[in-house]
């Protein structure tokens, strides 16, 4: 399988504080890649470096060959990396519709934004119930299920998700996920998930990284991440 993402001895600091260490991962062409790790082991870090979103970087960061370190984060949006940040990122004031429209702002081409937002009205359609909304009053699942739709609409080859299940009840943790699941199957989307709950992640991911203070110091396999011991015992309470 070829890889998409490929990051190589990448450093991230924010200001004079060090934060990230000569990172190196990869991300295959339609899988989901886990980036597991405590508090505080750089992995929301890795998702802003790979959006040159508020850090500096050095190292290498290629989405396809083409080099993403010297570009803005708009211009990376434009090369189809969509990201779902921690807090969701929603516009309060907007409504459902408008924050999925302005999904789409990194589009060349408005063509097919309806059939697009049909697709994301499938996916969830509870957003379609909501559509003229204000984003502001929804719950906290519809929060996070608009911030996934609003990234979707931007047509996306590679889908950076921070923290998807934070603060939400385990039922809507489960729809959500299953979702992310029918999305990088169906729409061949990769996906890179930043998520505290491991079994969760491990569970959806193909393969994973585990990160301590901005270093990796495990990789592998899902079943061969599970099957670690040193993984059972401190992440997933086994």
């Amino acid at each position: 399988m070829s890889t998409l993402l490929e990051v190589r001895d990448l450093h991230a600091r924010y200001g004079n504080t060090q934060v990230l260490h000569g990172l190196n991962l990869d991300v295959a062409e339609g899988q989901v890649t886990a980036l597991l790790g405590a508090n505080g082991a750089g992995k929301t870090t890795t998702l802003r470096a790979l959006c040159q979103l508020m850090v500096q970087t050095t190292g290498s960061i290629t989405l396809e060959g083409v080099a993403l370190n010297s570009r803005n984060t708009e211009q990376i949006a434009r090369l189809g990396v969509g990201h779902v940040p921690d807090g969701r990122g929603t516009f309060m004031a907007l409504s459902t519709e408008e924050n999925l429209r302005l999904g789409a702002f990194s589009r060349a081409s408005r063509e097919g934004l309806a059939q697009d937002m049909d697709k994301v009205y499938g996916y969830f359609p509870r957003l379609r119930e909501r559509a003229s909304q204000q984003a502001g009053t929804l719950s906290g699942g519809e929060q996070q299920m608009l911030a996934i739709g609003r990234a979707l609409m931007g047509r996306p080859r590679l889908l950076l998700l921070d923290e998807p299940s934070f603060g939400l009840a385990p039922l809507v943790v489960k729809d959500i996920f299953a979702i992310m699941r029918r999305i990088n199957q169906e729409e061949k989307v990769s996906i890179l998930l930043v998520e505290q709950n491991a079994k969760l992640a491990l569970d959806i991911a193909d393969t994973a990284y585990l990160l301590e203070t901005g270093r990796v110091v495990l990789h592998g396999s899902s079943s061969d991440m599970r099957s670690n011991d040193a993984v059972r015992r401190a992440y997933l309470g086994e």
